[in-house]
Formats: C-alpha cells, structure tokens, sequence
C-alpha cells in the first residue's frame, strides 16, 4: 500500500535525491534516513506542505545500535537512531523516517512545537535512552523516578536484578528521595498565582477510585475551576520493552497480555502480527477466523468494565454489578476455549495454541442469544438517564483536527465523526472478509465517546456470529518451521529434525534480521508493536505504541475550565488502562 505512494520523489524533489537513504524493512513501510540538520524541515514539509500530508505523528522512538549485530545491519552506522512514525489518513500509508545519532549524550532538535503529541514521546525518549530534544519546553523524566540514576533502555543498563548489587538503602538515598517528594509547582511547570487570585493545588490520586489505577494528577485550581492539570504517570511501569530484549521470541507472548490487560489476546494479536511479518509466516484461513472471534469477544469484556465503571463515576452503582456478570459469561467462553480467562496467553507464532473444543458452537450461540437484549437495557439504565446525560454531553469536547494532532485513535476519535478503523481501512488477519460497520459520533465530547462504544459492542456482535457461522475448516497453525512449537510430525524423520524441534522449542525459533510493524484497531485504539530482530534468539528492540499514552498526555488540554467533577467525566470517557500508558 505503501510502496506506490510517490512520497520519496516528491520528498527528492523538495530536497534533493542524496538527503535520503532508503531502507528495506518486511512490513513494506517506506523507510527513510533522513540528514540531522534537515530533519525539522523535513518533517515541517511532510505535515503542512506536502500534497495529501501525513498530519498525525503516530509514534516516535528510539534504538540503541551500539550491540547491534552489523552483519544483518544493512543500515547507516549510527550509536543512537530516531525513528518518527508519520500517517496520512488520505494516503491511507505510513512513513518511517530515522536519523542517525553518534556519541554518549546525542542531541536531536525537538518537533513539539509541531506536533502536540511529540511533547510525551520525546520525554519518554530521554528518560529511557538519554538522548536531548534542543527546544523542548519542559525535557524531564517521565517514566522513571525523577532521582532514577541511568537509563534503562540502553543496553549497558541492567536488565534484571541478578545483574545487579543487593539494594542498600543509604541514609543520604532517603534524604534524597524525602526531597524529591516536596511538591514545588514550578518544576511542573505550574504558577503559583496569576494577576487576580492565588491558586490551589491538589492531587488526584495517586491512590483515587476516579483514576483507575495508581496514577496522580496535580490540579491547579481557581476555585472549583481547572487552570491546568499535570498527569504524574509511569507508577505501573514494568519495563515491558527492555523484557522483550531478554525474552525469546515465543516466551515473551504472555507479557504482552499484561500491557492492556483487559484487552487479553488482541495484545498477543499486535505483537504475533510484526513477529509473522518478519518470520514471512502465512497463516491458514482458520487461524484467522478464530483469532478474530476471540479478539471481539475481548474488545465485548473490556467494553462491559468501561461502560459499568464509567456509570460508576458519575454516580450510578447499579450497572457495573450487571455488566461485570455478563463479563462473566464472556469470560467462561474463553475458559473453556483457552484455559484462561483475563490473559489467556493463548495465540502462538503462527497460529493459536491448539484448535477450538467441542461444544464451542453452543457456547458462542447462547452468548449471541443473550446480549443483545442486555445491551438494549443497558441503553435505558444508562445511556437515556437524565444524570448520565447531564453529567457527560458537552463535557471534555474535542474536534478531530485536534484529536488528530493529539494522536487520539479508536472510539475517542470516531466520537469526532471520523469514520476510521483500522479493521475496515488498513485490513488484518483477515478482518476484509466481515461485514459490519462503524460507528461515529458528531460532537466530540464524553457522551458521545461512550455511544460510540455501546455501538462497537453491537458490531462485535456481528463479527462474532459470522466467524460462528463460517469457521472454515483446516490446520490451527502454519505449517512452517518458525510456528511454536514447531508442528510435532516434523521431529522423527532423523537426529536433525528432533534437534531442531527441541531448540524451537527450549530456545524459540531464530527469527531473519530485519523489522516491522504492526498495527490493529484494540480496544482502547491503535496498537502497535514495532520490531527489530538482528537474527537471533530475541528480539533486539521492542517497541510498543499504545492508544493510552497519547490519550493521557491531551488530559490537560481538554480538561482546562472545566471542574474538578467533570474532570471524573472525562477520565471515565477517555477509556484508558494505566498499565497500557506506562508499560
């Protein structure tokens, strides 16, 4: 899709054909060396200037080279490398761009000043590899604690805790973290008062039922009103993509079940898509079937927690006891198909752990058969009741050119009236074979946010029943040599074959060198995994993009005149999970 878009010759024209070097990548996404000294011109020319722009900046990161194997680096020599992630909803096509850093502490100029959404994403940047952002207006740690010694994503830092000393907890270490507690507004970039009045400040959270989670968000108040709002996050950070350095290619699914956790296998989906991409592993008809099927009913469960625990925060009790039981039933489906029920871990590389039981029919039938009368009751519980109404429509407006520049994906931009899903538009395993639709919305604030949701769940639905009615038959995985575990009649035809099924499966499969990306329409917005493998046991970069972190970072923007009970509002309707923003 990609490849016949024309935006290198229009990028040559612009600036010349040696500013560019190409490289070749397994997901065919145009990829991009592009020179230091022009890269915010570059960049300016492919948001504002260049026919059919790319106006959304849907990701920006970046790797550490210095280990990298140079013999499947077909790449510039770089220590450090950039990698911005550019879409046009016009061109329906991403562009990968990358700059080559040298040196310990590489600078690179910051794009917050273009994109709103870059403001996050070059913190993050800087606080796991230590690369400057010249012009940024706030560079601070945003995930790790501010008094945290290092960086965690270079490759010289500890990956675990053997590789480490004991921990000692020095009396001068308290005193320093004692201090580091202090709250001093202008290290967050907060005024202490204005021309008229002095301002108050209070925290919302860490520990808060609004807040979902353990996340802190330091209002500055004028009374009842929100002058600003800062969100402290990175408390749920675990370290997800430096584990997926030290993991093997197959033991590392089950923590991607942990990154939007009540998303369950539609984070394995994103991850196995990049994996099969590198691996060139094409897998049958019935793998998809299924795979979908289980992803809807997923996106049905993380709904059902949304809806009953937005209802919560505004005030009604009664729907999340009702909608968390029919999550119940949901939950039984995916115990009985997979043996899990939040994170079945249950997709494979190259299929799925192993083929549907008997009985699944009924299973999936009598769910089909019992929902759509709850979600009609759910519709006059909630959605038509007058509180609900009063306390969402209008409340936490945004308008799509903003939700495009904040990165906004999913339900949050589809509430703006965009009729995008990457499910329809950008199709995946094999989601251009089903009939359904999408909703919108045309206001852009907390109300509509949750009619677009309800309207998903409807939609699942239907997805669900035509897999139901049109599983094909055939194998549950690939037959290729990379799947795990490698298919079991392939291991006694000699000593080799029984040797390399037993490394496939105590090692994992050895993946080609190379990179790719993936992205799918999850629960919460679009999610990517991006990956890049020098042909060994483990990947050399895991780079996870999720909808939450962008979603969080525009909290203050559209949360500012509003009040300190209509901020509850907008946190309901944003439909974020902490673990999905900090990883």
């Amino acid at each position: 899709m990609e490849k016949g878009s024309g935006i290198l010759e229009q990028l040559q024209s612009r600036f010349g054909d040696a500013k560019f070097t190409t490289q070749t990548t397994k997901d065919d996404i145009l990829t991009l060396w592009i020179p230091l000294n022009q890269s915010l011109e570059i960049l300016r020319y492919l948001k504002t200037e260049i026919p059919q722009p790319f106006p959304f900046l849907y990701d920006l990161t970046a790797v550490d080279e210095r280990t990298r194997n140079r013999a499947t680096n077909h790449v510039p020599q770089a220590d450090f490398t950039i990698v911005y992630h550019l879409f046009s909803y016009e061109r329906n096509a991403f562009v990968r761009l990358k700059i080559g850093l040298f040196g310990e502490h590489p600078e690179v100029p910051s794009i917050s000043a273009l994109w709103a959404n870059a403001n996050w994403y070059e913190r993050e940047v800087y606080d796991l590899f230590g690369i400057k952002f010249t012009g940024h207006p706030h560079l601070s740690r945003i995930l790790m604690p501010r008094t945290w010694e290092g960086h965690p994503l270079r490759k010289e830092h500890p990956a675990r805790a053997t590789e480490m000393g004991p921990f000692r907890l020095w009396d001068d270490k308290v005193d320093k973290l004692q201090a580091d507690l202090k709250f001093n507004p202008e290290e967050w970039g907060l005024q202490r008062h204005s021309e008229d009045s002095d301002f108050m400040f209070m925290n919302l959270g860490p520990q808060h039922p609004g807040t979902h989670g353990v996340l802190r968000i330091i209002l500055q108040l004028d009374g009842e009103d929100i002058v600003d709002a800062v969100p402290d996050i990175g408390f749920h950070h675990r370290g997800a993509e430096k584990m997926g350095e030290r993991q093997s290619w197959h033991t590392y699914i089950p923590y991607t079940d942990r990154v939007d956790y009540l998303g369950g296998v539609m984070n394995n989906l994103a991850y196995l898509l990049a994996v099969e991409k590198l691996a060139g592993i094409e897998v049958p008809d019935r793998v998809k079937v299924i795979r979908i099927m289980m992803c809807e009913f997923f996106r049905i469960a993380s709904h059902l927690v949304w809806y009953g625990t937005f209802a919560q925060d505004i005030g009604q009790l009664s729907p999340v006891f009702y909608m968390f039981t029919d999550r119940e039933r949901i939950f039984e489906i995916v115990e009985a198909i997979c043996g899990g029920r939040m994170h079945p871990n249950w997709f494979r590389i190259g299929g799925v752990s192993q083929d549907l039981p008997k009985g699944w029919e009924t299973l999936v039938q009598n769910f089909l058969n019992y929902f759509p009368k709850r979600l009609k009751e759910y519709d006059g519980m909630v959605m038509k009741n007058s509180i609900f109404k009063a306390r969402t429509v209008g409340i936490g407006i945004f308008t799509l050119e903003e939700a495009i520049e904040w990165g906004v994906t999913g339900a949050n931009l589809r509430a703006c009236g965009m009729e995008w899903d990457f499910r329809k538009k950008r199709p995946y395993s094999g989601y251009d074979q089903f009939e359904f639709d999408i909703p919108t919305a045309t206001n852009g604030d907390c109300y509509d946010r949750a009619v677009v949701r309800v309207a998903e769940m409807r939609q699942s639905l239907r997805i669900i029943e035509q897999c139901l009615k049109n599983m094909p038959e055939g194998p549950y995985k690939a037959d290729h040599p990379l799947t795990t575990p490698p298919i079991k009649k392939h291991t006694m035809h000699d000593i080799e074959t029984l040797i390399t099924h037993f490394l496939n499966v105590s090692w994992g499969p050895v993946i080609p060198a190379g990179e790719a990306m993936s992205c799918i329409e999850a629960t919460k917005g679009a999610n990517s995994y991006y990956l890049t493998s020098d042909g060994n046991t483990s990947p050399y970069r895991v780079r996870i993009r999720t909808p939450s972190f962008p979603h969080m970072q525009m909290l203050p923007y559209i949360s500012k005149g509003y009040t300190v009970a209509d901020l509850l509002s907008i946190l309901g309707a944003m439909d974020y999970v902490l673990a999905d923003i900090d990883r």
